[in-house]
């Protein structure tokens, strides 16, 4: 199996970088899978020529294969102005809307205060709905105090166990969203009424 991370730091050392090799190192060892890297901060460029010329460069084209053909996804931003990245987003952007449906994620996120800790649950949850993927039910946000301290170990251990356990169930499967639902057009069903009323 093959598990990729996408991290969005932008400083070098990063604690966005390092919460992400965390979070993979557990995760990968649990669902045995080889992993892969995507840093954000070397496809920044392209990512912005993407949007201007409607075309991947040859780097940005090879961490969208990867995140698209990846069996789970570990997804890793800091906080700013309490939401995930500029970065992060339009990385995302420039993804098929249906390419990650189906897929396993675990979201993430790294900030100054414990204050912006919802940010995973306003913002990043919301976001890899749309997106149609499977959020593991324990998301890991780490503030500066976080560091060193106990219960950080606990909850990456604990959300890498869950993104392993959804791998290994999903393996060999052909993905899909799941609850997908099918729209019907108002007309239609106002068609479907009217002829069960008799008029």
């Amino acid at each position: 199996m093959r598990l990729v991370v996408v991290s969005a730091g932008l400083s070098v050392p990063s604690s966005t970088r390092l919460l992400a090799d965390r979070l993979a190192a557990s995760a990968g060892r649990q669902a045995d899978a080889d992993v892969e890297v995507v840093e954000l901060r070397e496809l920044a460029v392209e990512i912005a020529q993407n949007f201007t010329n409607g075309f991947p460069g040859r780097r940005l084209a090879a961490a969208i294969d990867a995140v698209t053909s990846a069996d789970g996804l570990i997804v890793v931003t800091p906080v700013f102005s309490a939401s995930y990245s500029g970065l992060f987003k339009s990385f995302f952007d420039v993804i098929d809307k249906d390419a990650l449906a189906g897929v396993p994620v675990l979201i993430a996120a790294t900030g100054g205060t414990a204050r912006h800790s919802l940010v995973l649950d306003h913002a990043l949850r919301p976001l890899f709905a749309h997106l149609k993927a499977v959020v593991v039910q324990t998301g890991v946000y780490a503030a500066s105090e976080d560091w060193g301290a106990e219960g950080l170990d606990g909850r990456i251990e604990r959300a890498a166990g869950e993104l392993a356990a959804l791998m290994r169930g999903m393996a060999g499967t052909r993905r899909a969203a799941p609850d997908t639902l099918t729209v019907v057009p108002f007309a239609e069903q106002l068609a479907a009424v009217s002829g069960r009323s008799g008029g």
